[in-house]
């Protein structure tokens, strides 16, 4: 019997080995990626102009590896080429590179060169995450539960209430009482009639002078109280047309004042800032994380909503501007009389003056309010407790050096730089 080798045989099932490792490979790819760091060059490169989930200046990338596999047949290699030369790829003649570039109205991707394929491929595995299921507060169906302040007050309240009406309850039956055992008693109860008390007041010159006087005094104390409020808005809180909340972006996101409200450095004014300045980051924010939109609702606020409204205001239709914007009528909140001079570049940028210190905890409020009265006594005591910072400042070495030798002092105050003066403020 003749013997048969089987090597054909052996070199076919490897070769199909390896055909089939290679087809499955595409779909494993991007699994083979560190999908954190990839969020982290996502975030850096990518976030500008894509989302994962839907388009925005560029088109949506969740699972954008699959879906260039499965629908036009592309490969790593093709998209490692756009990412780090799109415009080269383009310009090769690459038909599904012109048929992207024409379909998002030849918008110039940036190049990556400096993203390595292992970069890439950490961007892919990241893409490649099922898309997080929503989160679900207080595990309610969603809704957020708010529990009612001022419950035990309305119970120490409700136990006043019927402790009063106990106590009124038994001086009416001690005097029942009282008269009912004078009754049995056989004995007369004798109701004097005495001058009425507007009579015997009327009567008494000295009462009626010192009351004329006090009501005179009291009268006054509240006209000029009343008056000293005039143009005072001390908690002054208007609705504004979009909602904007300081406590996620100063607190939350520890973004600066100075960011939005640039011209504080070098302007009287603090200015407001231009609708441009919010695209910076919301051309890109679009919808706010579950957990914090849970969180408007208990201020009464649609986060997401608001955002529309930004959107609506600057012509921004997901993917680009189209020319129709509309202006924002913001409201006001700090406003001095117009006789009142206030400069934020010097208080800013020369002495130092943190925001918060006019302002209040900007960071903590969800809705603008005027924190302090901002009156002339406000300020002058501002001016008369708070010391100059000298160190470091060239500008007030020589004035420093006189002044403290004239007032005895280390530390000088406003004030003593000549903070009370009339002119300072007014002209």
């Amino acid at each position: 019997m003749k013997q048969v080798i089987y090597r054909n045989l052996t070199s076919k099932i490897l070769y199909l080995g390896f055909i089939l490792l290679f087809t499955f490979s595409t779909s494993l790819i991007a699994q083979e990626g560190d999908a954190a760091n990839g969020k982290s060059l996502f975030n850096a490169n990518c976030a500008a102009c894509h989302k994962l989930d839907r388009d925005m200046t560029g088109p949506m990338l969740r699972n954008v590896e699959a879906r260039l596999a499965e629908e036009e047949g592309l490969d790593r290699a093709w998209i490692n080429a756009w990412i780090k030369n799109s415009a080269g790829l383009i310009k090769s003649g690459d038909t599904y590179a012109n048929k992207v570039y024409n379909e998002w109205n030849q918008t110039a991707m940036t190049a990556f060169p400096q993203l390595s394929d292992q970069d890439i491929s950490d961007i892919l595995a990241y893409t490649a995450q099922p898309k997080p299921e929503p989160v679900v507060v207080n595990g309610g169906g969603g809704e957020v539960v708010s529990k009612e302040p001022g419950v035990g007050n309305n119970l120490i309240l409700g136990a006043l209430v019927v402790l009063f009406g106990l106590l009124a309850l038994a001086l009416i039956l001690v005097r029942r009482t009282l008269n009912r055992f004078a009754e049995a008693k056989g004995l007369e109860v004798v109701k004097e009639k005495g001058t009425p008390i507007w009579k015997a007041f009327i009567q008494n010159q000295f009462l009626v002078l010192v009351s004329a006087i006090f009501l005179l005094l009291a009268s006054g104390y509240f006209v000029y109280g009343y008056l000293m409020q005039v143009g005072v808005d001390q908690g002054y809180e208007p609705v504004q047309p979009i909602h904007y909340s300081h406590r996620i972006h100063a607190g939350d996101n520890a973004i600066d004042c100075k960011y939005c409200h640039s011209s504080a450095r070098v302007s009287k004014h603090s200015g407001i800032p231009s609708l441009n300045i919010c695209m910076n980051c919301h051309k890109a924010i679009a919808n706010v994380a579950p957990e914090t939109l849970a969180e408007g609702k208990e201020y009464g606020v649609d986060y997401d909503a608001e955002i529309q409204k930004l959107y609506d205001a600057v012509g921004w239709d997901g993917t680009g501007y189209t020319g129709e914007s509309k202006p924002v009528k913001w409201i006001r909140i700090h406003n001095l009389p117009d006789f009142a001079y206030f400069n934020h570049s010097q208080h800013v940028s020369v002495a130092g003056v943190e925001c918060q210190t006019c302002h209040g905890p900007v960071e903590e409020m969800e809705i603008m309010y005027q924190h302090a009265p901002l009156t002339m006594g406000w300020c002058i005591n501002c001016h008369r407790e708070t010391n100059v910072k000298v160190k470091d400042n060239e500008y007030y070495t020589k004035i420093h050096e006189e002044l403290s030798k004239k007032y005895g002092v280390d530390q000088l105050t406003a004030a003593q730089m000549g903070g009370l003066e009339c002119g300072k403020c007014h002209y």
